[in-house]
């Protein structure tokens, strides 16, 4: 058999056509296999790289899984060293919680602050999945060479291998810790939980319209401390008071919730009884039982239409503990995961946690609220300290920056209170702007900005032009 010189083919591949055409069929033969070696050579060569690169799993997709995911996508990677990142959570949305209230005020559309995962993610490689994690099992603390770092089951029945975890899983209500709370009063939360609390308004308006004119709607704000937003700048807290104020709002300090019934199931007091309106159906109210939180306040019973519950939330880690054995990733006493400087889990290596998955200190020893600001500033360390782990590269150690607190008390009134000036708090429509402005630059990807700063600035100047028109509709009438 004759065969065609190796170094011709690879020297000229034009003199290497010429040799075949005129060489014998064994000839050609032996070039068409030399050449399909090479081809399934040059497959199995990137199938190799594929199935090197390293496999990222976030769990969970609010602001510290998405943030995380969509930093990974930005930065530069060795050919053979970008991951595969899988992204992971029981909801289709993104839900930018912030501007929940907004949204309840009509003031925002759902698709503005609730974009769909799959809209986000679609210029990148990132692979979602809509679906539950039902447990972890991590095998990087057995200091083993295991080909994996551990595995997610889902509740789908679906495993997921990964070489790299991230914990970014959103925590719940806190709806266990008061009888009667979870059957009776609405969490405000969610995506969902504001369409339910947005329904139940709606049923109440021609009741709500019908009591304001007769000066009876009523709204009372419940706070086991003695004054409101402790934890707040004091510019906001005072902002808050006044529209409070300006609003005939109740507030009811210095007491905590015990216990929530309907209005049927609860025994009414002598006192309660003689102050209820005895024409008005009560059977569908709801009974608040309040203990005073100090000696010297009585205890106080409220009846009202509609509760909104915003007492605190509960980490989901300690739920996906594996039966068949215990939990091997340590967790503080309100079941977030104990982390190390760098965001990852300590005795994990392999385990990063943000967001409301983790806990951290500040350089004063304080745990790190769990707020989206913090989250986000997390993810930005989790995806930079992935890829420098990844790639041999000294880990950061994460260092929050508290750049200011902002809050809305109404449609188109908000306070804001920057971090780098003292004292100064921006109210009304400047400090609405503002905080507007500041949330828009934090939405995830340019593309989604784009279409919700277009969407916004199209209704900012309808709304400019409505009292315009109005004005001069009363003017053309007049004359």
């Amino acid at each position: 058999m004759n065969h065609l010189p190796l170094h011709s083919y690879q020297k000229s591949p034009i003199a290497s056509m010429e040799c075949a055409l005129t060489c014998s069929a064994s000839a050609k033969s032996a070039l068409l296999t030399y050449v399909f070696l090479v081809h399934v050579k040059h497959f199995s060569d990137n199938l190799k790289s594929i199935e090197r690169r390293p496999r990222v799993c976030i769990v969970g997709g609010a602001f510290g899984g998405l943030y995380t995911a969509l930093r990974l996508e930005s930065l530069v990677w060795p050919d053979d060293k970008k991951p595969q990142v899988v992204l992971i959570d029981q909801s289709e949305r993104f839900v930018f919680k912030p501007l929940l209230y907004e949204l309840l005020c009509g003031e925002v559309e759902a698709w503005e602050i609730a974009p769909q995962f799959s809209d986000l993610l679609s210029n990148t490689d990132v692979r979602f999945f809509k679906d539950r994690v039902k447990c972890l099992y991590p095998c990087d603390h057995l200091g083993t060479n295991a080909p994996t770092a551990g595995t997610v089951q889902l509740e789908s029945g679906l495993l997921i291998e990964y070489d790299w975890l991230v914990l970014a899983i959103v925590a719940e209500a806190k709806l266990d810790i008061v009888p009667g709370a979870a059957d009776y009063a609405l969490p405000f939360y969610t995506l969902e939980d504001a369409h339910r609390v947005d329904k139940k308004l709606r049923k109440l308006e021609p009741a709500t319209i019908s009591e304001r004119l007769q000066e009876k709607g009523i709204v009372q704000a419940i706070n086991v401390e003695k004054i409101i937003l402790s934890n707040a700048p004091a510019g906001n807290r005072d902002a808050a008071l006044k529209v409070l104020s300006s609003r005939k709002v109740q507030l009811v300090l210095g007491y905590f919730v015990l216990r929530i019934t309907k209005g049927v199931e609860s025994q009414t007091s002598d006192a309660e009884s003689k102050t209820m309106d005895p024409a008005a159906d009560h059977s569908e109210s709801i009974i608040l039982e309040l203990q005073p939180a100090e000696r010297g306040l009585q205890g106080q019973i409220i009846r009202a239409d509609i509760v909104l519950w915003t007492i605190g939330s509960k980490p989901l880690l300690p739920e996906l503990e594996p039966s068949d054995k215990p939990y091997n990733i340590p967790l503080n006493a309100r079941g977030q995961a104990e982390t190390d400087e760098t965001l990852r889990v300590k005795g994990h290596p392999r385990i990063f946690a943000v967001g409301d998955s983790s806990t951290l200190r500040d350089k004063n020893g304080k745990l790190l609220p769990a707020t989206a600001q913090v989250a986000f500033q997390q993810a930005d360390f989790a995806g930079w300290n992935l890829w420098a782990a990844i790639n041999d590269r000294p880990l950061l150690p994460f260092r929050y920056q508290n750049l200011g607190e902002m809050m809305t008390l109404g449609r188109y009134d908000a306070a804001v209170s920057p971090s780098f000036t003292d004292g100064l708090t921006l109210e009304g429509f400047v400090g609405h702007t503002a905080r507007k402005m500041a949330y828009l630059i934090r939405l995830p990807t340019d593309q989604h900005r784009v279409k919700v700063g277009i969407s916004w600035l199209l209704k900012s100047t309808a709304d400019s032009v409505a009292p315009i028109q109005t004005m001069l509709a009363k003017a053309q009438s007049g004359s």
